[in-house]
């Protein structure tokens, strides 16, 4: 019996330390895998805790202070200080942004007090001389206002708005701005308008030219529009529309008349004088209804109605329609008249006269 086990004992004990080993190796390849995967699961477990810290922000309340400390904030433009911040983001026609450094300029200009028969505020489409004396370019350059009321002007770093300015306005904040920039130090900056569009009116009826006309003022007198369009020989009255509505008509034989001032935009109407008439009767050879003509007095009347039909009648009224309706009279003597001691009273549309003893 012992020599048969005896050979079993001699083989289990030559396998034991195969087996042994073989066992660690399985160990040993099992704790590489795990370390080989370690990389890929803590990348995993680091976008987890990525994504729980970014969902806790986003979840998290945000105060008034932070919100405001997180909104870009916009520079004020170049246009009305009432709505600075829109005009900054506003585009110009051809996409571009005005110029940031040209933001400073906005506020060198002065509300010019002068007469509106004084002064041009530039606009849309006119055209300006921009010259720089004691500089490198000496010479005078052109620049259309261009919409959005925009001239380009890269010595002044780009865009720059003008439209509503004055020429003396717009070299105030073109210097502004070059010696905000130390560019063209020294230079002096002289603006004018060389061709005028913005500014436009619209005459028509018993001129001689009509069509639209140029201003070259913010209000020029209807005597200048007149001097330009030849008013005919039966034109008797004008009527201005502004902003679509009609005025009242005005004389043209009134001096004030000649005087008003009419701005861009208004529309002027020239029409004949509609007839009118005065009445005159009692003691006179032809009686009747007769055409008034402007500036007629009481003795012209007298005497185109053919005279007093007595020589010695000498009192005159003349009665005249006043408020609701109701007439006034008034007497005159012709004798007076006559020798200078009264004025000749001149005849207004309507009047009644009558001729007495």
């Amino acid at each position: 019996m012992t020599k048969v086990l005896s050979p079993i004992i001699i083989a289990l004990s030559l396998l034991c330390p195969l087996v042994s080993t073989s066992a660690q190796r399985r160990v040993k390849a099992k704790k590489g895998a795990a370390v080989s995967k370690s990389p890929a699961q803590a990348s995993d477990n680091d976008a987890k805790t990525q994504s729980a810290g970014v969902a806790a922000t986003l979840s998290r309340p945000v105060s008034a202070e932070g919100a405001r400390s997180s909104t870009p904030t916009t520079k004020p433009g170049l246009g009305d200080p009432a709505t600075s911040k829109e005009a900054a983001n506003k585009p110009l026609p051809d996409g571009r942004a005005e110029s940031p450094a040209i933001e400073s300029a906005s506020k060198v200009a002065v509300s010019d007090q002068r007469p509106l028969t004084d002064i041009y505020r530039v606009g849309v489409g006119d055209v300006l001389d921009i010259h720089l004396f004691k500089s490198a370019t000496s010479r005078s350059t052109l620049f259309t206002v261009i919409g959005g009321g925009y001239i380009d002007l890269p010595v002044a770093g780009g865009p720059v708005s003008v439209s509503g300015l004055t020429p003396e306005e717009i070299q105030t904040r073109i210097a502004t701005e070059l010696k905000r920039r130390a560019v063209e130090d020294g230079a002096q900056v002289v603006v004018g308008v060389r061709q005028y569009a913005s500014h436009t009116v619209v005459i028509t009826g018993l001129v001689s030219t009509p069509g639209t006309k140029i201003l070259r003022r913010e209000a020029v007198p209807l005597y200048v529009m007149f001097a330009e369009t030849q008013l005919r020989s039966d034109a008797g009255r004008v009527v201005i529309m502004r902003a679509g509505t009609p005025g009242q008509a005005l004389d043209l034989s009134d001096p004030s008349t000649l005087n008003t001032n009419v701005i861009s935009g208004d529309v002027i109407s020239v029409s004949g004088r509609p007839q009118e008439f005065y009445y005159i009767g009692g003691r006179i050879n032809y009686p009747g209804q007769k055409t008034f003509q402007p500036g007629i007095t009481l003795l012209q009347a007298i005497l185109a109605a053919g005279g007093l039909s007595r020589q010695n009648d000498n009192m005159v009224d003349i009665s005249r329609e006043g408020t609701e309706g109701r007439l006034f009279t008034t007497k005159f003597n012709i004798k007076e008249i006559k020798s200078g001691k009264a004025g000749d009273p001149k005849l207004q549309p309507g009047d009644r006269v009558e001729v007495l003893h």
